[in-house]
């Protein structure tokens, strides 16, 4: 009977992906030690487990990708918002994004886009504290800015574990070739 792979548990998988220790991430170690300030592995092992099969993750995977390319799209709307000053759009923008990064598990992008929502309203990061719309817009300016490297930080890891996860369902498959009994040779 083989062993199953250290990525067939969505904990296992999540576990190596923040910890970078012990018999999973000895095998599998994603992309080095990520912190579980970049991914909340709660809920990405939440996601993990709705993975139909556990060794193409092509559920997850999929979700995953989606959030890419709607950041993406955010990030340039986002941009647009900013270049007209358009608060309101900017706060809503901010909304949407923060909503599909915490679908996710990806904690900063979340945080700043929450922050960028309030900032969009006119308001601190505290979502009471009123600002000018000057300082609004100084502060929308160095968060999207700063959302943008967190959210490429992010991108690079979970690519990164989707990644590793292949290569080591590639070595598993390499591995149950090679202990295949050969026919006897005479």
């Amino acid at each position: 009977m083989a062993d199953k792979s250290p990525l067939s548990s969505p904990q296992a998988s999540a576990s190596a992906l923040a910890s970078g220790s012990g018999a999973a991430a000895s095998s599998l170690d994603p992309a080095g030690s990520i912190s579980p300030s970049i991914i909340d592995v709660d809920i990405f092992s939440q996601l993990l487990e709705m993975d139909d099969d556990e060794e193409d993750r092509e559920f997850s995977r999929e979700i995953v990708w989606n959030y890419f390319e709607q950041a993406e799209v955010t990030f340039a709307k986002m941009d647009a918002a900013l270049a007209k000053k358009d608060l309101p759009e900017l706060s809503t923008l901010g909304h949407f994004l923060k909503g599909s990064s915490a679908a996710v598990g990806v904690l900063k992008v979340r945080d700043s886009c929450e922050n960028m929502q309030h900032y969009g309203k006119a308001a601190d990061k505290d979502g009471v504290t009123e600002l000018s719309e000057e300082e609004a817009l100084k502060k929308l300016t160095s968060t999207l800015r700063d959302v943008k490297v967190e959210y490429k930080e992010a991108e690079a890891a979970l690519k990164a574990f989707y990644a590793e996860h292949e290569e080591a369902l590639d070595g598993e498959e390499d591995d149950e070739e090679a202990e295949e009994p050969e026919e006897n040779e005479e």
